[in-house]
């Protein structure tokens, strides 16, 4: 995408503010905020279903162009990739969200896009109990599937405890933030954020000058659920951001586990809640996990290969299964609905021809309907 598409493209999120659905519709129908600008007056011959509110809204850019052509100052000045809906390099799990941002802007390496990304998240206020979990778990987690990406928000609490037990066993770690790009909420954690930029990176979907307030936290909720494969609940109260990640993350189709606590401790009521409440997939290790999502094959397969035994090439393939394994190649894991609109092929078929390449060995069912290429 060019300048001139990203600038239109920061432009259109300032039109429609937090209606992400609608403005994501307009993106997508369109092709680019550019093109929307372009059929600024005449939006509703496209789109008929538009609002009169936003019809008339988008027939005035200019205080959203100014703050735009501001924000693109800030971004060349800063060395910040802009991420547009779409791109090669915005996360491709996100994608499949109705409600993702048309733009995202990130500071960091490439790595959004590894073959498996998860999420650890909780309560800010965690104890000795919760900080244990985080670093046994990614620890073990790192022996078992070594290229996995950890997602979390730079909060205190968990969040942070994921960050930094992620960098200290090698794996990349992405922030995912409530405010722009300059500035670091928590400020305490901004070491912690100067060692991510070399190892994962920050990621948010706010322009510069936009303060942490307290709904800018629920909002980059979704992104953090949207952008993984799975949502591990470490410690959570009866009430908290990490159970809004947890919904969203079910909402989205992705699998969701927690682990369980002490009864009658508040910083575990949440997650034995939504355990009970068949909410969550009850784990107690890394190794619970990675048997869960699939990972342990793929992880066993890798050993195998390091010590010289190679796998035989996949069995013979006709034309429809050749199409679910490519896209399950290039996308990664994907629900049977999103495997069905990728390849085209109806519900029906597509049920038996994954039977099929299971039953070859070739793919494997995952927690949370989701479909595994095994390589």
């Amino acid at each position: 995408m060019n300048e001139q598409q990203i600038y239109y493209s920061i432009a259109l999120t300032r039109m429609t503010g937090f209606n992400f659905q609608t403005a994501l519709i307009l993106y997508q129908q369109l092709g680019d905020g550019q093109a929307v600008y372009e059929h600024r007056n005449d939006i509703r011959d496209l789109l008929p279903d538009c609002s009169p509110r936003l019809v008339e809204a988008l027939k005035h850019w200019d205080e959203a162009l100014g703050r735009a052509a501001q924000e693109m100052e800030f971004i060349s000045k800063n060395n910040i990739q802009v991420l547009c809906h779409g791109d090669e390099h915005y996360p491709t799990r996100l994608m499949d969200c109705a409600d993702a941002p048309i733009v995202l802007y990130y500071m960091g390496k490439d790595c959004l896009n590894q073959q498996r990304v998860i999420n650890m998240v909780g309560t800010r206020r965690c104890t000795t109990y919760g900080q244990d979990l985080v670093r046994r778990f990614v620890a073990d987690l790192h022996q078992l599937c070594p290229q996995v990406l950890i997602v979390s928000g730079l909060a205190y609490g968990i969040d942070i405890c994921a960050h930094r037990h992620a960098l200290s066993c090698g794996f990349d770690t992405v922030g995912v933030l409530a405010h722009g790009l300059d500035e670091l909420y928590p400020p305490s954690h901004r070491d912690t954020a100067k060692r991510m930029l070399t190892q994962g990176g920050l990621l948010t979907e706010y322009m510069s000058e936009t303060r942490a307030d307290k709904v800018n936290f629920v909002r980059r909720n979704r992104i953090v659920a949207g952008a993984s494969d799975a949502t591990i609940l470490v410690e959570s109260a009866a009430k908290g951001g990490g159970l809004i990640t947890a919904r969203i993350a079910q909402d989205y189709g992705r699998a969701v586990f927690a682990f369980p606590g002490a009864v009658g401790v508040a910083t575990s009521e949440g997650c034995n809640n939504l355990i009970r409440d068949n909410g969550a997939a009850l784990i107690t290790s890394a190794e619970d996990f990675a048997n869960a999502m699939g990972w342990m094959d793929e992880a066993l397969l890798a050993q195998a290969k390091s010590e010289g035994i190679e796998r035989s090439l996949f069995p013979e393939l006709n034309e429809e299964e050749q199409a679910v394994v490519q896209v399950l190649d290039q996308k990664g894991d994907l629900q049977q609905n999103m495997l069905a609109v990728k390849t085209n092929i109806p519900i029906g078929r597509l049920t038996a021809i994954l039977f099929q390449l299971e039953m070859k060995g070739v793919v494997k069912p995952l927690a949370g309907g989701n479909y595994h290429l095994l390589k």
